[in-house]
């Protein structure tokens, strides 16, 4: 093993699985039992009995170090197109270059940071995608009523100037308003990159807070160098629970607001060639000090739903945003704040309060009549693992509650399910080839325990939107009926299709259902009798003057064929 990799801060709790992970990090139980080799008489890695709980994690992640770390090599295996080196690549292409005039000396992992950085002056040297300044709030008034776009895709020329596409730069841009402060909480954030983008657009030394998930050790000392950033890394309860939501808080200086619900992570890639949703609220004003309390709420409750969200951080610096969410009038916002927060829930007197047991109670209250014939449609860029067939949690626990309308439930049939997942052909045609699937983490082994799925998936393809080879990031999940040309709803969301991100009930209380819910998520639900007053979105072409709902993939969709089969992480640590 090269000895020059930092040390991994979880030990022996560490999951990942990730390439790019293990060149940069050490782990002492994984090098032990690496170097030890396999047993002689079962030709296996030998688990200590103390480890054995995490087996299957720690077997996969030695089949990694076999071929990050060939047996007598003491550095990393040299690749010419791997997904580590490409990632690595792009890390460095696009983060802040240190000033040569600083005088600062030093190779440690701080160094880029403690020196003075000084970021090239053209923004297309830094931004793949550079769209004219001052648009952005015209664009966003044309996406009424629905503010749901799509990322720019840089090798997809046709996706550069479209409506309804859009870059990092545009949701900073100064015509939305003129940002004072800033949250960003997501999964994944390379601080330089996204320091680049608040330098490019003007806001470089406002306050930011970043609320971070991945392990991100340039983000535990960035404010010991950029004094106005703040970073705080969410702890979780367990090793196997994510801090997965992907949002923004835009404050103004004239008072007001905007909330930005993401399916990106903050860094180079996932703005690149990776098709990603974004839902952009309106300009949020702020009340007259002696309004009432119960002013400027939206009809769906976003603004109590997305307070009661942030409280369950238990973060003291979100409290000034919570403070002035308060004070703010979000009466324009048309759509619902559906969010998941770790921990065991039960159904309080607004329904439930998250995961896919919210998205029932919403439904089951506010739904036109929907017949059992139309399709729940999930698309997600990872699959959990979701039981032994399809009856296990699917239908049982997430069907039921994605099939609700305003009729009473009775005796009705499930709907049909339908998957949208890259399979290994979308992939190795996509812009990137099969470094495409860097995004989509779903392993072989979690796949050969659930065959069944195979049947209900169906292919990336995205031709009307010029994404079909734009492998996707993006969650999204929704019923429509193609002869009827309507969508009843549609969820934005950073949920992929898991027990982790939605929930999953205990049926072993005696009392009342609880819904176990281990990862932090944020989406947002369409509903259309809040954002056009019917009953349904028209879907291809516009009903009287109503823009049809802009589904990210094309319909009708396109069924696996015998020979196709899902695309699997392991097929990148093949490579």
């Amino acid at each position: 093993m090269s000895s020059n990799l930092k040390i991994c801060p979880y030990a022996e709790k560490c999951y990942r699985r990730n390439p790019i992970h293990f060149k940069e990090f050490s782990h002492a139980h994984l090098d032990t039992i690496y170097k030890r080799g396999l047993d002689r008489q079962t030709q296996e890695y030998s688990i200590p009995k103390e480890l054995s709980q995490n087996a299957e994690v720690i077997l996969q992640q030695l089949k990694l170090l076999e071929k990050i770390f060939p047996k007598g090599s003491e550095a990393p295996k040299k690749e010419n197109t791997t997904c580590e080196t490409a990632v690595k690549a792009a890390k460095r292409e696009c983060s802040p270059r240190p000033s040569t005039s600083s005088g600062a000396s030093g190779s440690n992992s701080d160094s880029n940071l403690a020196k003075k950085q000084k970021i090239t002056r053209n923004i297309r040297d830094y931004v793949p995608v550079v769209v004219e300044k001052g648009q952005m709030l015209r664009k966003l008034e044309a996406a009424s009523p629905y503010n749901f776009f799509l990322t720019a895709i840089t090798d997809s020329k046709a996706t550069h100037n479209e409506p309804l596409t859009i870059t990092m730069q545009e949701i900073l841009d100064e015509s939305l308003g003129i940002i004072e402060e800033s949250v960003q909480i997501n999964f994944m954030v390379d601080i330089g990159w996204l320091l680049g983008h608040y330098y490019f657009a003007g806001i470089l030394d406002t306050p930011l807070l970043v609320l971070y998930g991945d392990d991100t050790p340039e983000l535990q000392t960035i404010s010991k160098h950029k004094p106005k950033v703040k970073a705080i890394k969410v702890k979780m309860p367990t090793p196997f629970s994510t801090s997965h939501t992907k949002m923004m808080m835009l404050a103004y200086t004239d008072g007001s607001m905007r909330v930005v619900v993401s399916t990106a992570n903050l860094y180079e890639d996932d703005w690149h060639n990776r098709t990603q949703g974004i839902w952009i609220s309106p300009l949020l004003t702020p009340l007259p000090e002696d309004a009432d309390t119960a002013a400027g709420e939206s009809p769906t409750n976003f603004r109590q739903d997305l307070m009661l969200y942030l409280v369950e951080y238990k973060f003291a610096e979100l409290q000034p945003w919570i403070a002035r969410i308060r004070r703010t009038d979000f009466s324009a916002i048309n759509v619902f704040f559906i969010g998941s927060v770790p921990g065991g829930h039960r159904e309080g007197p607004r329904g439930h309060p998250w995961g896919h047991a919210r998205v029932c109670s919403i439904l089951q209250k506010y739904c036109a009549p929907i017949a059992e014939s139309v399709p729940v449609v999930c698309q997600s860029s990872s699959i959990g693992s979701l039981g032994a067939n399809v009856q296990t949690w699917i239908q049982n626990d997430f069907l039921n509650s994605l099939r609700r309308d305003c009729k009473p439930l009775g005796i009705r049939t499930f709907p049909q399910f339908k998957m949208i997942y890259p399979s290994y052909s979308n992939v190795s045609g996509s812009h990137d080839g099969m470094l495409g699937g860097g995004c989509l983490p779903y392993s072989r082994s979690t796949n050969d325990k659930q065959p069944w799925l195979k049947s209900y998936l169906h292919q990336w393809t995205s031709k009307l939107r010029h994404r079909s080879r734009a492998m996707p990031h993006i969650k999204s999940y929704t019923r429509f009926n193609l002869e009827e040309k309507s969508v009843y709803w549609f969820i934005l969301t950073s949920a992929n299709l898991s027990k982790a991100a939605w929930g999953s009930f205990n049926k072993n209380t005696n009392i009342q259902a609880c819904l176990r819910i281990a990862n932090f998520e944020a989406g947002v639900l369409f509903l259309p009798r809040f954002v056009i007053g019917e009953d349904t979105f028209p879907l291809g072409t516009s009903r009287d003057g109503i823009p049809p709902f802009p589904l990210p993939y094309d319909v009708p969709l396109t069924p696996y064929s015998p020979d196709d089969k899902p695309f699997l992480m392991d097929y990148l640590h093949e490579l």
